[in-house]
């Protein structure tokens, strides 16, 4: 029995899910449409080149948890996960999660994209635990500020091993799967290393060091 560990955008679903909310959030008129569309499309290159500065982008993104109310944003995510996320969730992901389960291994989703966004698809997805972005809490309300490490490069590390600590697990056996070059602080940590439908990038990486690549779109 192991842990199996999966990245979330783009791996066990085809689609980022901070970019889609952010699409989302412009289809609801809830943000600037000409400012935050270009900061959206920015940021989101900016993580494909690997050159993401994530303080300035959680500012940006964390912003409208803050400027909107609870009741408001549970009832924009329930009509996001219906439009944005359901399309993009993956049979194949659905089948590889599922036979890690009837393994016995412990599922663990860990995401650069914020819990709130995160949360529900994990849920979703039937993943018992998850490592994400925690955007700050207080008074019942987000601050927009962010609470902790973000888990993102080199700070999915920390958070994993903080979290292995926590809840008495190890790496021993353990597996990653990632799409993403961002990613190869982790998948340099576990016995086995997963590339799904990699970018050219973790492609390359993958082939010289003959770590297994696979595809879960149909």
């Amino acid at each position: 029995m192991s842990l199996a560990i999966f990245d979330l955008d783009n791996t066990l679903i085809s689609t980022d899910s901070d970019h889609a909310w952010g699409e989302f959030l412009l289809e609801q008129g809830a943000v600037d449409p000409v400012a935050y569309r270009e900061a959206n499309e920015r940021f989101m290159a900016d993580y494909n080149a690997g050159t993401l500065d994530m303080a300035a982008f959680l500012e940006i993104a964390l912003k409208p948890l803050a400027e909107n109310t609870p009741e408001q944003l549970s009832a924009w995510h329930q009509q996001f996960m219906a439009s944005k996320i359901e399309p993009h969730i993956l049979p194949k992901a659905e089948e590889l999660l599922a036979r890690h389960r009837t393994r016995g291994d412990t599922l663990l989703i860990i995401t650069a994209t914020n819990r709130f966004i995160t949360a529900p698809i994990a849920e979703r997805l039937g993943v018992d635990y998850l490592i994400a972005v925690d955007p700050e809490v207080e008074s019942g309300r987000y601050t927009g500020r962010v609470s902790g490490i973000p888990s993102y490069r080199e700070g999915k590390v920390t958070r994993l091993h903080a979290w292995l600590e926590d809840k008495d697990f190890t790496l021993d056996g353990a597996w990653f799967y990632s799409d993403s070059h961002n990613d190869l602080p982790l998948l340099e940590e576990v016995d086995h290393p997963v590339a799904v439908d990699p970018d050219a990038t973790l492609r390359k990486i993958a082939e010289e060091r003959q770590w297994r690549i696979m595809s879960l779109r149909d």
